[in-house]
C-alpha cells in the first residue's frame, strides 16, 4: 500500500490539510461536492504507482478548519488555495484532475495561474455559463430549488435533489466489482452541509463569461473537458460539452457517471492515463 504523507499549509484565513502519495509527475486531484482528501482513495492509490498524487481538504472541509466563520467560499478563493498548495510543492507545471466543483476550481486555476498547470482534466464542471440559454435557465432554477430544499429540509433532502439533476442513482449497482460506497459519516455530513451552504450558491454566479474563456484560450494550458458515460446528458454533462465546444476540442468520455472517480476507480484510472498520454 502506498504510504501517505500528510501535512498542512497556511493560506489566508485557513490552514489547508493535504496528503501526498507516490512518486513521479505531480498530479493534483481536486474533489467534488463535500469530498475531502480521502474521498477517492481507491483511484488515488492506483494513480500513485507512478505519479506524486496530491489531494487536499478544501477550506472549511474536514481538517482544513477556517480561522473565522464565512458566508461563502468562491471558486476564485478555492483556486487561490490550489495555487498556493502547488507553489508549496513544485516549481514545475502540474497535472490537474478536477471533478464537479473541483473542475470549476481547475478552470479558475488555469486562467489565474496558467504557469502552474500543464494539463487539466475537467470532469463535469458545474459552470452554468457553459450552457445554452435554455438549459442555463433550467440549471439556475434547479440550483435555486436546491438551495430552498436545503434551507427547508436539510442536507439529506438537498443531496437527493442534487443527485436527481446530476442523474446519480446509487440504488442501482453502477459500481465496479469490489467497490463499496460507505455510509455517510458525521464528518462527511458536516462537509456536505458546508458545501451546500457556502459553495453551492456560487454556482449561479460563476457564469464563465467571455473574458474567462479568452483567458483560458490564451493560457497555454491543455484543457481536457470530460464527462461520465452514464451521466445521461445531465446538465453538468452539458457543461462539459459546452466547454469542449467553446474551446474547439473533444469531449472525452469517462467510465461511470458524475461520481465515476468514486464508483469506477480502475476503469477511470485507465481512461485518465490514456487521456493524459494524449
Amino acid at each position: 500500500m502506498t504510504e501517505v504523507q500528510s501535512a498542512s499549509l497556511q493560506v489566508p484565513g485557513c490552514r489547508i490539510h493535504y496528503d501526498v502519495r507516490g512518486t513521479g509527475p505531480l498530479l493534483l486531484v481536486i474533489q467534488g461536492g463535500g469530498g475531502d482528501a480521502s474521498r477517492t482513495d481507491d483511484l488515488v492509490r492506483l494513480l500513485a504507482r507512478d505519479h506524486t498524487v496530491v489531494t487536499y481538504d478544501r477550506r472549511g472541509l474536514s481538517r482544513s478548519v477556517l480561522e473565522d466563520p464565512v458566508d461563502q467560499v468562491t471558486p476564485e478563493t478555492n483556486a487561490e488555495d490550489a495555487h498556493l498548495l502547488l507553489a508549496e510543492l513544485t516549481d514545475r507545471p502540474a497535472l490537474v484532475l478536477g471533478s464537479s466543483i473541483g473542475a470549476n476550481i481547475g478552470l479558475h486555476l488555469a486562467v489565474r495561474h496558467p504557469g502552474q498547470v500543464a494539463t487539466a482534466v475537467l470532469h463535469e464542471p458545474l459552470a452554468v455559463g457553459l450552457l445554452a440559454p435554455g438549459p442555463r435557465a433550467d440549471a439556475v432554477r434547479a440550483l435555486t430549488r436546491l438551495e430552498a430544499v436545503h434551507a427547508a429540509e436539510g442536507w439529506p433532502a438537498a443531496v437527493r435533489e442534487m443527485a436527481a439533476f446530476n442523474n446519480i442513482d446509487l440504488s442501482v449497482a453502477d459500481v465496479e466489482p469490489g467497490v463499496t460506497l460507505e455510509p455517510t459519516s458525521a464528518d462527511q455530513a458536516a462537509n456536505i452541509e458546508f458545501f451546500l451552504a457556502k459553495e453551492v450558491p456560487q454556482f449561479r454566479r460563476d457564469q464563465f463569461d467571455d473574458a474567462m474563456l479568452d483567458g483560458l484560450k490564451a493560457s497555454g494550458v491543455r484543457i481536457v473537458p470530460a464527462a461520465g458515460e452514464t451521466s445521461g446528458r445531465n446538465w453538468s454533462w452539458q457543461c462539459a460539452e459546452g466547454l469542449a465546444a467553446r474551446l474547439g476540442t473533444t469531449l472525452e468520455p469517462f467510465p461511470g457517471g458524475h461520481i465515476g472517480l468514486k464508483t469506477h476507480p480502475r476503469a477511470f484510472e485507465a481512461r485518465l492515463r490514456a487521456v493524459l498520454a494524449g
